[in-house]
């Protein structure tokens, strides 16, 4: 593995099947994904190894950034693992892991992003994930 990784996590009040349902589900994942003012304009998932998630960010300005990726790992509720790559020009595509685990009445959301080509690009990401956790968090009211 080369590159530079990230970890993101978050606490959410709500069932590991609840929101890893909200994380793969793409009418949920319209709802709450993107660090604000980022919307989901759309969102594909094939829950299936070898299947594809595509997630269309609505930036504020207008224009659209898309997220493509292929899932390696889906251990339903508890663990995805898929590919990431940017419609941005960026040249290679990086490595997302997400695991769901159990902390009573909620569930540990885990982000582990790897194989990130340089630090600019990891600080971005770091403050991507950090706003789509937020976002997860806000769909759960308490």
């Amino acid at each position: 593995m080369t590159g530079i990784a990230l970890v993101a996590r978050r606490t959410i009040k709500a069932s590991v099947q609840r929101v890893f349902d909200a994380w793969t589900q793409p009418e949920q994942l319209r709802a709450w994904w993107g660090p604000r003012p980022v919307t989901c304009s759309d969102a594909e998932v094939d829950l299936r190894v070898g299947g594809r998630i595509r997630i269309v960010n609505a930036l504020p300005g207008g224009g659209t950034v898309t997220i493509e990726g292929e899932f390696r790992v889906v251990e339903p509720p508890h663990r995805l693992v898929y590919t990431w790559r940017m419609d941005d020009g960026a040249p290679e595509s990086s490595l997302v892991t997400v695991t769901f685990s159990a902390r009573g009445e909620a569930t540990e959301v885990v982000v582990v992003h790897e194989e990130i080509p340089n630090e600019r690009v990891r600080e971005s990401h770091e403050a991507g994930w950090r706003g789509c956790l937020d976002g997860l968090e806000r769909s759960f009211p308490a």
